[in-house]
């Protein structure tokens, strides 16, 4: 290893920014108990510039740790109840004929905001789901042949409930692949399920969102995002991506492996959860924190390791145990 390798003087300034991450993660877990992993991942997420997929059962603050995120930055917020007759103008807006100026006026719908909850996103019919295509990728809408740019910071923060399937629509591959993370969120602890409890009790009908104060505004945290993208990836880390991506293409226990997106994505949030922590270069754990995220909604098993009862998890760290860490 080269001396310059070993000297830790970051030459990109970070320390405003792991600060007001850690504000961040304090300020949300005056309410939120128990899922620190879930915020970081969502922070890491806001950072890369992706949007997150949401899974989990009903009850577990999938909805409300969201609204609360939203809340610590200084941007506006929408939510979205998707449901089955709802149609692509209810998200992205219509145009309506003015009376007085005999034209017709374009009324933005629920999409033109900063960051946009979508709540169960797999209970509205593909030509409602089709509507955020464009949205997600290039942060804007083409409506009526006029195209409407989105204001920056745009993210998507969906939610869906993995267990009741019932008047469900399952979201197509190419929708999924617009999400940098799946982000899975389980049952709490016995502990933490007593102080989510003891919280609540202590709180007496308090709403959460008067105890969460606003700690990033929209200008710090693209100053935020463009130190993200100047984190330092060595040609090594890269490679390291790149062979972990690819053996998921050739994997016996895969039907489907990761695209390039999700190469792209795992660099993304590599560099972002480097300057989480501090250091302006990627280590290969950078790397490995991000891969179940930002796979497990990306590659799908074999019939037959499905009905097995494997987990792409498990699939991910098979992988991850071939290929040889860069020293």
């Amino acid at each position: 290893m080269e001396e310059k390798d070993l000297d830790f003087d970051n030459r990109i300034p970070l320390e405003d920014l792991k600060n007001a991450v850690d504000r961040i993660k304090n300020e949300l877990r005056k309410v939120i108990v128990g899922q620190d992993q879930f915020v970081e991942l969502l922070i890491v997420a806001l950072l890369a510039d992706g949007h997150a997929l949401i899974e989990g059962v009903p009850g577990i603050a999938k909805t409300i740790t969201a609204k609360l995120f939203a809340k610590v930055l200084k941007t506006n917020f929408s939510r979205i109840q998707f449901t089955p007759d709802l149609m692509p103008s209810d998200v992205l807006g219509t145009s309506i004929l003015n009376m007085k100026e005999s034209e017709f006026e374009f009324k933005p719908g629920p999409i033109f905001s900063n960051i946009v909850l979508i709540d169960e996103i797999n209970r509205a019919p593909a030509k409602t789901q089709a509507a955020l295509f464009e949205t997600m990728e290039e942060r804007q809408a083409t409506i009526d042949g006029k195209t409407y740019k989105f204001e920056a910071p745009f993210m998507v923060l969906a939610t869906q409930n993995p267990i009741d399937q019932e008047g469900t629509y399952a979201l197509p591959e190419a929708q999924l692949d617009r999400f940098i993370f799946k982000i899975k969120v389980d049952y709490p602890s016995l502990e933490n399920e007593i102080k989510i409890i003891e919280s609540h009790h202590k709180r007496q009908g308090k709403l959460p969102q008067t105890l969460i104060e606003p700690i990033l505004d929209a200008k710090s945290l693209e100053d935020y995002k463009a130190k993200t993208q100047a984190i330092v990836v060595e040609e090594k880390i890269i490679k390291y991506i790149a062979e972990i991506v690819s053996k998921t293409r050739n994997h016996p226990h895969l039907y489907l492996g990761g695209s390039p997106r999700a190469s792209i994505a795992i660099l993304n949030t590599a560099k972002a959860f480097a300057a989480i922590n501090g250091r302006d270069f990627v280590i290969p754990e950078d790397v490995k924190k991000g891969l179940n995220p930002v796979l497990n909604h990306r590659i799908i098993l074999t019939p037959e390791r499905e009905m097995e009862g494997m987990t792409t998890e498990q699939v991910v760290e098979m992988i991850v145990q071939s290929v040889e860490v860069p020293r």
